[in-house]
């Protein structure tokens, strides 16, 4: 042990001490303490602090310990750091002989600069859906209009969203005021890709204005394995929701590509991205306090932890499970083919809503464990696109694609129109990329890269025309000059 531990009282501070009279080293101190306590309590910037051993905040740990530079211990830590020296069977004395043991310098710790770690402070203020009125949250059918707005077709995706969420919210607001408890509305919706799963959600969350984290299934992996786990998907809504947990608690959780966990068949080998992801999500999606990182999304020494009860967080699930629509063949096509009442074997062969009649039973032979599809009561198909529904989808939307692309020639005064046979072009177009909704940005932006790349160039041009010739590469754009029309063919 060093001098530099200890601290020397000369002869006048020694009698001072014993006389019961504090000496001047003392005096010192305790007035610089109590200087530092007046500045800390003065000091409340909406934040609490956090443990240096365990990152549990000062709320649910009780009041910190503080120590030099900075650095705050929780009474559980200190006690177990003090219980492991004096109760445990190593003799302190004979260990500081020991070469290679060195204890910890006061001195050291000083000079330690370790960063302050605190964590935002829950707001003792009740939030907006603690004290929501069941009038105030919008009917079903007004949440429907709003995403007729943004959404082309899949009536039946809208119709069952909205009444669920409405459902949802109200069992948030009232927070089970007698004993009939709601169970909470989760969603699974099944689709082929560009059908419009994630738009609804991002629409659906922008008009409720709550918390909305998107995240894709394909990177969870079961505890201890590398790959996200079952809680990064919580976190990721904390750091949607400011990390503010109240309002993190009432918010909404896509996971996307959800299909991707589905139990593996005919595999020796541990399935860890599979049913072992399906079976950590269990007590998530039917509510529980969980320990989410705070500002990451994987937990470690460095990182503070707080908890999220996902009791009232809406979970919605989506997937384009490919294949399920021969397992829904297979189970239709049971039936005998002989006698009078035989079906035809290609009866399901090009039926576009084969989907829609998609039963719990089918899931389960896709991959889906019956406790999982328990916990998403509300189970819903989407339609594959048409062409004329490619066609609504480029102009009829608040955003539609097309109306992008006008509002920016429109920013070079320049007016773009499109023909009605150019529009059924690139919907056709469309239909053999077999993308969905996804595909019709890619084919625009190939077709308006010259037009986009020439207009700027030319002052006198003051309308563009995209015909179904320019679409097909038989023809080209109309451009119109200011006060004249002059076709011209690319």
């Amino acid at each position: 042990m060093s001098d530099q531990d200890f601290i020397i009282l000369d002869e006048e501070d020694t009698k001072e001490k014993e006389s019961g009279r504090e000496t001047p080293a003392e005096n010192g101190r305790n007035e610089m303490d109590t200087r530092g306590q007046e500045k800390d309590k003065n000091r409340d910037d909406g934040y609490e602090k956090i443990c240096f051993i365990c990152h549990r905040p000062e709320s649910v740990t009780g009041k910190m310990i503080d120590l030099p530079n900075h650095i705050t211990v929780c009474p559980d830590c200190m006690q177990r750091s003090f219980d492991a020296m004096t109760s445990g069977s190593i003799d302190l004395s004979r260990l500081m002989n020991m070469p290679g043991v060195q204890f910890l310098n006061m001195a050291d710790l000083e000079n330690m600069q370790p960063r302050a770690q605190k964590i935002k402070k829950k707001k003792e203020k009740p939030k907006e859906f603690h004290q929501l009125n069941i009038r105030d949250i919008p009917a079903p059918h007004k949440i429907k209009a709003r995403l007729d707005e943004y959404v082309v077709g899949q009536e039946y995706a809208k119709k069952a969203m909205s009444v669920a969420v409405y459902n949802h919210y109200k069992r948030v607001a009232t927070d089970t005021m007698d004993d009939i408890e709601i169970e909470k509305s989760n969603m699974l919706m099944i689709g082929p890709t560009g059908s419009g799963k994630t738009y609804l959600v991002k629409t659906l969350a922008r008009l409720l204005d709550v918390p909305l984290a998107i995240t894709d299934a394909t990177s969870l992996t079961e505890a201890g394995y590398i790959g996200d786990d079952i809680e990064s998907v919580v976190s990721k809504l904390l750091a949607a929701a400011d990390n503010d947990v109240e309002r993190a608690e009432q918010g909404i959780i896509f996971i996307d590509e959800i299909d991707k966990i589905a139990k593996k068949r005919n595999s020796n080998q541990r399935d860890v991205s599979g049913e072992s992801v399906q079976q950590g999500m269990l007590k998530l999606l039917e509510g529980s306090e969980v320990e989410v990182p705070v500002g990451a999304n994987s937990k470690n020494a460095m990182v503070p932890l707080t908890t999220v009860n996902t009791k009232n967080i809406l979970f919605i699930c989506g997937g384009a499970f490919p294949d399920l629509e021969e397992i829904i063949k297979e189970r239709l096509q049971k039936k005998t083919s002989m006698g009078f009442n035989a079906e035809l074997k290609d009866k399901y062969e090009h039926d576009k809503d084969l989907l829609s009649k998609v039963t719990v039973e089918d899931l389960r032979k896709f991959g889906m464990i019956p406790e999982f599809l328990g916990r998403l009561p509300i189970i819903f198909t989407l339609k594959g696109l048409d062409k004329d529904m490619l066609v609504k989808i480029l102009k009829e939307p608040r955003n539609a694609i097309l109306k992008q692309y006008q509002k920016l020639l429109a920013l070079d005064e320049v007016k773009l129109d499109f023909d009605d046979g150019a529009l059924e072009a690139i919907a056709e177009k469309a239909m053999e990329k077999d993308t969905g909704a996804r595909a019709l940005r890619a084919i625009i932006e190939e077709f308006m890269l010259d037009i986009m790349y020439e207009i700027p160039k030319d002052d006198s041009i003051g309308q563009v025309t995209i015909t179904r010739g320019y679409i097909e590469g038989t023809g080209g754009p109309i451009i119109q000059l200011r006060g004249q029309e002059v076709p011209r063919l690319g």
